[in-house]
Order: C-alpha cells, then structure tokens, then sequence
C-alpha cells in the first residue's frame, strides 16, 4: 500500500539487505524498486524516474554484463548524477565502512546524506521523511 505517493529506488546486490531495506521502506508508505546493480539502476532511472535513490557502497564484479565494469556505489552515483532522468533526485549512500572516506565523492555528485552500517532504522526514515518532504515543498 503506498500511502505518501514516494517511489525510491534501493541499489543494493545483497538481497537479503535489499529486501530488508525494501519492507521497511514499504512498511513506511514508500514504493519501492530495486536494482542489484549499476546497469540495472541506470534503467531503473531511466524508465521510472523515482523520486529518491537509496545506494550501497559494495557491489561484486559485474560479471552478468561481461564483467567489464567493476560497480561501487560511488561509481553508480557519478553515473546517475550526470543522466538528466536522475537531476534533482536525492540519493542516499550507505556504506559498510568508515563514511570519512566517501564524504568529498559523494558530496560532488548530489548525495545528500551517508549512513555506516548497520543503519538505524529509525534514523533512516526520518532523513527520508525529512528530505522528501523538503523536496516536495521546493518551488
């Protein structure tokens, strides 16, 4: 049931974090699509245009599409930022390691806040409430 209308975009290759992430976005009102990887999130964008982008930092080889990218969410963020489908739209980056070291990249490409691993759930949300809402209310 989607009650706030929201749609975000979760990139993540574990799906057991995807799905995780997934309910509680869904359990908050949002419509969730995911992608498990950068081509994948690149076509998401393209084709539903969300409304937020919620990214890990952590992506095995891309070995379905001949392995010739080797994807981390920083890299899936530097593409995003230059689609014009993807202006505009706030991302979140998550991250299993120090967030210290992602803070100059991700803020050059429109991230907009970083959580360590594990998130609080709590926290999370409520950057979410909070920053869609300061969206929805720009002219």
């Amino acid at each position: 049931m989607i009650m706030n209308g929201k749609r975000i975009l979760v990139v993540e290759a574990n799906p057991i974090h995807a799905r995780a992430l997934s309910k509680k976005l869904a359990s908050a009102g949002y419509s969730v699509l995911k992608a498990v990887d950068g081509s994948e999130a690149i076509g998401t964008v393209r084709k539903e245009k969300p409304d937020m982008i919620v990214v890990d930092t952590t992506f095995p080889p891309d070995v379905a599409h001949g392995g010739g990218v080797s994807w981390d969410g920083l890299l899936i963020i530097e593409w995003l930022h230059r689609m014009d489908e993807a202006q505009g739209t706030p991302v979140i980056l998550i991250c299993g390691n120090d967030t210290a070291q992602y803070q100059k990249r991700s803020l050059a490409n429109g991230v907009v806040a970083i959580f360590q691993k594990p998130v609080d759930d709590d926290e999370l949300l409520s950057a979410i409430d909070k920053i869609l809402n300061t969206e929805s209310q720009k002219p």
